[in-house]
């Protein structure tokens, strides 16, 4: 098989290495407009999970690399005039040049030609083009992949710094412009990375826009001094940039295959970018192995298996991209609960992995989160719980632990342990119902109560009113019924393709139904609940008029969309007491084109916890049939940290959270206060029960 690869960076190189390695009679050229030593950036970080996948791919560069690593196990974070160390990490770091220069040497090696200072405007012919010639890739732009590309994350630079690194090192450090960080790292005994990043409004600020490359390193030079210690910034071509972010729905086109970043890229702050090229090329060669008498179904086999895996990581990256764009918003943590908040940004370490790879760090944090929960210190030598066990109060009331438990059967899930538990949906009306069989508030509530308290949980009931979603079958999904009643909505729109069209509210519909949940409320603390959750959430009643897809009003209710509900909150503001818990039920995003945005639903929190509400529980997406919620384990936690530490009210969130690590994790970090926990069924639970009340 004769094969041109186009661009002699490590996947390009390693891909040549493994192909002429499976069959020396392949005809393997690189081609390369650089020279043999020229790159871009410093040094490159491989995680134990790569080094072992290299070992297996090719020994004899698996020798050569490992024998060149810089190693490190710890990780600073200079914060707030403190650094904290983690320890337990496993790093590996190699000067980029030099990688280079190994990979090269081994190809040569073996028979492969290596081109440089070439430039390829288009590929020789051959069996297979592999383009390996990075994010700007000409060979990509040539051909059909679905490729978009956009800015992910910050403004950065990539310096180097003689100043030796004994720990990946983050600096935070505040300016009167805003918030600069850095990402720094040893790569060989006498030189670390040092990225420098900023949000692009602090970039502008700080007239970085207009400052040359040798302004740029003095400043950032000048601005992280004490952390330099008399050492010196590096450039290499260090200019600010953006960070490309590259997806292809398809990763390969006729006999022409995308790998490395050409292929996908993924945001240098969890550095994976080098380590998911070289595994690029290991899968690919792979392929061949496996379908040795046809291209196309190696090339589809590799992009079958290795799309899922980077989608995955472009998922972490994104998370971890975005973690920097708002860490600012996490200032006012205390410095234990930043580093936290910190080291489990892109999902990929939790509160039980740090617990395995830092147990001190986890005793200080366990032990800080007591404390603050409790306002006493943790007696000498004693151990502090995990975190989604420590109480949380609001004003006078306090909830035994951060788990909640919605719907179903009120008893059971206090008996579980919960320590507050939440009704599911109970109308403030009839009108207001979804199905006939939807429950109201009534004295039958009461003795639940009672029960529940003696289980020692904190009660409280969901109050809604069902708007165009209502008089639906209790089977299916918003299936209307024959025979239902006049539904009312912000504007006259169906909810569901064949769903009744609503009757726009008058202000005296608006009126009366502030009276129904004025009227529910007090039946719901002569029954006793401590607390009650009003719904601004999935497209009920509420919630329409806050999301220009369901409020089209051109009246005072139009534009202002808070107007309406905010009235309610008030209402039952006014009348719930004060000791008691009032939640608000909210979506915060739509996700359904031209509907709200995370920002929109974050100036709500904002709104309505300078109304007097205690505890914001998030939502998203329902808005309307057809929004597109980005469903996965733990999809609301992002929305509710920044809800919570942006808009600062405390919040309930759940999406998926079925495991104990998740809880400990979330509330630790300060990305929620409540969690809404969801365990699997145990395969002994076989009575199918959901409880009196649903």
């Amino acid at each position: 098989m004769r094969v041109n690869v186009v661009g002699a960076g490590p996947s390009g190189l390693y891909l040549a290495i493994l192909l002429k390695k499976l069959d020396p009679a392949h005809e393997i050229t690189v081609v390369e407009r650089n020279a043999p030593d020229a790159t871009f950036g410093w040094g490159v970080v491989f995680s134990e999970e790569t080094l072992g996948a290299l070992r297996d791919a090719d020994y004899a560069t698996y020798v050569e690399i490992t024998d060149s690593f810089a190693r490190w196990t710890s990780i600073d974070i200079h914060y707030l005039g403190t650094v904290l160390r983690s320890s337990g990490h496993t790093f590996s770091a190699i000067k980029r040049t030099h990688l280079l220069d190994i990979l090269q040497r081994r190809a040569r090696s073996l028979g492969v030609e290596l081109k440089f200072g070439v430039e390829v405007a288009a590929a020789e012919p051959a069996d297979l083009i592999v383009a390996a010639d990075g994010s700007n890739s000409t060979l990509r732009r040539a051909g059909e992949f679905g490729t978009t590309v956009e800015p992910q994350g910050c403004k950065y630079v990539w310096f180097g710094t003689d100043l030796v690194f004994d720990a990946f090192t983050f600096i935070f450090k505040e300016t009167e412009h805003g918030l600069f960080q850095v990402h720094a790292y040893p790569f060989d005994e006498h030189t670390s990375t040092f990225i420098v990043e900023t949000r692009a409004r602090t970039w502008r600020r700080a007239g970085l826009d207009r400052m040359s490359e040798e302004e740029s390193i003095a400043f950032c030079q000048q601005l992280f001094a004490d952390e330099l210690g008399g050492h010196r910034l590096m450039s290499n071509k260090s200019i600010w940039l953006d960070f490309p972010l590259v997806r292809n729905s398809s990763w390969h086109d006729g006999n022409v295959v995308l790998i490395g970043d050409s292929a996908h890229t993924a945001h240098f702050s969890i550095g994976s970018g080098t380590k998911l090229a070289m595994e690029d090329a290991i899968a690919l060669a792979n392929s061949f192995v496996r379908h040795p008498a046809s291209l196309e179904a190696a090339l589809t086999d590799y992009e079958l298996e290795r799309q899922p895996v980077v989608e995955r990581f472009q998922q972490a990256a994104g998370d971890s991209a975005a973690y920097f764009g708002r860490v600012a918003s996490y200032t006012h943590f205390a410095p234990i609960q930043f580093a936290a908040n910190l080291l489990t940004r892109s999902g990929r370490i939790s509160h039980a992995n740090l617990t395995q790879r830092d147990p001190h760090l986890i005793r200080v944090l366990d032990a800080w989160f007591a404390a603050s929960a409790t306002g006493a210190e943790p007696a000498r030598g004693a151990v502090a719980p995990p975190p989604m066990f420590a109480p949380k109060r609001f004003g006078g009331l306090t909830v035994r632990n951060r788990v909640v438990r919605e719907g179903g059967d009120l008893l059971a899930a206090a008996r579980s342990g919960a320590g507050l538990v939440l009704s599911g949906f109970v109308a403030v009306s009839e009108d207001g119902r979804t199905s006939p069989a939807c429950p109201v508030l009534d004295d039958s509530w009461a003795p639940v109560v009672d029960k529940v308290h003696d289980a020692g949980a904190v009660v409280g009931v969901r109050l809604s009113h069902a708007g165009r979603r209502g008089a639906v079958r209790e089977s299916g999904v918003d299936v209307p019924l024959r025979d239902g009643w006049p539904l009312v909505s912000a504007s006259p729109l169906r909810y569901a393709p064949f769903g009744a069209v609503p009757r726009e509210m008058t202000d005296a519909d608006m009126a009366r139904v502030r009276d129904d949940f004025v009227a529910a409320a007090t039946r719901a603390a002569a029954a006793g609940f401590d607390a009650v959750s009003l719904d601004l959430a999935d497209g009920y009643l509420l919630a329409s008029f806050l999301s220009p897809l369901s409020n089209r009003r051109d009246d005072e209710y139009g534009a202002d969309p808070l107007r309406f509900p905010l009235s309610v909150v008030d209402a039952v503001r006014a009348v719930w007491p004060a000791d008691r818990l009032l939640v608000v039920r909210l979506t915060v995003l739509d996700w359904a084109r031209g509907g709200r945005t995370i920002e929109d639903g974050i100036e709500h929190a904002r709104a309505l916890a300078e109304h007097g509400v205690d505890l914001v529980h998030i939502r998203a997406g329902h808005t309307t049939a057809g929004s597109r919620p980005e469903y996965r384990r733990g999809y609301l936690t992002t929305l509710s940290d920044r809800v919570r530490n942006e808009a600062g009210v405390a919040t309930l969130v759940g999406g998926y959270l079925t495991t104990a690590d998740e809880v400990n994790t979330i509330v630790a970090a300060g990305r929620a206060d409540l969690c809404v926990f969801e365990p699997p069924p145990s395969p002994l639970d076989v009575s199918g029960s959901d409880g009196a009340f649903s």
